[in-house]
């Protein structure tokens, strides 16, 4: 009876799309990784790296929030340990960009572990209010602590050079890093591991029964939510060449948590989904802003206030109309088509 109740759950949190179709699709990412150098622009290219380091941060915190069931809305914090940890690192000591990858992901993963303490005892909104204290706490460290972040004012990076080969050859090592770190986490719940991290989002109280030490997989789903969040900072500070708390505030973490409730939760495909569609976004915005341009007026600064409220208003419509999200939605579509398929067979 026991192993009804625990598989049900995971078959509903790791649903997934038909064998060939998900072949045909890790295929055809592969390809649009290789062409995008090729035959894309520079702006395109820029994207294409933004793209990618949002797919590992929203990853990583579908981990947390989507597969574990914590919410967090801290994330970006995180993200700003890596990316000072990396920098640091690189500044102080030379250190290559695959070592600064390491540690930035030991010591976001340490952080996080400290931060998902408070995961123990509360959950829910509670816990969402223990997280945000999280972020303003190493916002203000970040801020503050001027000797070693330099405050206000930041780090600055030099240009990195991948073998010779620029900006190309750092697209290709970001594509390489958020393409390993997505196979790895779709992987993880294949594992003991990962399928403790459902059992707990289901019912701790049953998990525990089951054998499950909740703790430790409570605070591991902490952990590794936030190494992955200090993989990404890492590779923002080498894109951005440029480390300042300004980019790790409360509104970067609504971006990520926007990210999974939209791509949708507990899932590996959504999070990819809702971090191309969010970081596109406001792409989108500002090229309909710039058509309602009025002389005299900054349009840009007065209607900038929009993309924080595309957020929140997204966040909720996808709550109400679609809680699985997009992914949702493809596996609705891709439901559908078979069903087609199998009717014109009969």
């Amino acid at each position: 009876m026991s192993t009804q109740v625990q598989s049900a759950p995971q078959r509903a949190a790791t649903r997934t799309l038909s064998p060939w179709v998900e072949i045909l699709a890790w295929v055809a990412l592969a390809l649009a990784i290789l062409v995008v150098p090729r035959f894309g622009s520079i702006y395109l290219l820029y994207m294409a790296c933004l793209i990618a380091i949002n797919v590992i941060a929203t990853v990583g915190l579908n981990i947390t929030v989507g597969y574990a069931g914590l919410l967090s809305i801290g994330h970006s914090a995180f993200i700003g340990v890596g990316a000072y940890a990396g920098a640091l690192m690189w500044l102080h000591l030379g250190t290559p960009l695959a070592l600064n990858l390491a540690i930035g992901a030991v010591a976001a993963f340490a952080v996080g572990l400290v931060f998902g303490i408070p995961a123990l005892r509360i959950k829910g909104v509670y816990l969402a209010i223990a997280t945000l204290a999280a972020q303003y706490s190493l916002y203000f460290v970040f801020q503050q602590w001027t000797a070693v972040t330099g405050g206000d004012r930041g780090l600055s990076l030099p240009r990195i050079d991948v073998f010779g080969y620029g900006d190309v050859g750092f697209y290709y090592v970001v594509a390489f890093v958020a393409l390993l770190a997505t196979v790895a986490a779709r992987n993880l719940f294949r594992t003991r591991v990962g399928r403790s991290f459902i059992a707990v989002r289901e019912k701790d109280y049953a998990a525990q029964v089951l054998g499950i030490n909740v703790v430790s997989a409570k605070l591991l789903a902490f952990g590794i939510g936030a190494a992955y969040a200090g993989i990404a900072g890492v590779l923002l500070a080498a894109f951005l060449r440029i480390v300042n708390p300004d980019q790790f505030t409360l509104v970067s973490s609504v971006f990520f948590l926007a990210a999974v409730v939209v791509g949708g939760r507990g899932s590996i495909l959504g999070s990819i989904l809702g971090a191309v569609f969010m970081t596109l976004m406001p792409e989108f915005l500002r090229e309909i802003i710039s058509h309602f341009s009025v002389e005299g007026a900054d349009m840009a600064s007065l209607l900038s206030p929009l993309r924080e409220i595309a957020f929140g208003a997204l966040i909720v419509l996808f709550l109400i109309f679609e809680p699985r999200g997009l992914v949702g939605i493809v596996e609705r579509a891709m439901g559908r088509s078979q069903a087609l398929e199998a009717g014109q067979e009969h």
